[in-house]
């Protein structure tokens, strides 16, 4: 696990073609919108959120925000205890976020 800041973890993001973008808020913060390509887990789902995270595929590269970096370092963090080989974590979450942001579809 490794804690980006907004423009580490934009710039990385841009370049790794092996990228899935991960928001683990609650379906009431995610109304505010999320980052465009994001894949919606929701952390406070305990067993739930970890059977979902076992039907992901472990080698792909996770970039994983919540509201303000905490919950994502934690996913983060029960990730790498499953073997996933990298997550990374978005310092700030999207109290911080200047990107883009848009409707979960």
């Amino acid at each position: 696990m490794e804690d980006l800041t907004q423009d580490e973890w934009t710039e990385q993001l841009a370049k790794d073609d092996n990228a899935i973008i991960l928001d683990v808020r609650t379906d009431a913060e995610i109304a505010d919108g999320v980052i465009p390509n994001t894949i919606h887990l929701d952390i406070y789902k305990g067993q739930e959120f970890i059977a979902q995270l076992e039907e992901l595929d472990k080698n792909k590269n996770y970039y994983v925000y919540c509201r303000s970096g905490n919950r994502s370092g934690q996913a983060c963090q029960i990730m790498e205890q499953l073997g996933f080989g990298n997550a990374y974590n978005l310092e700030g979450g999207m109290l911080e976020w200047t990107g883009d942001v848009v409707d979960l579809e």
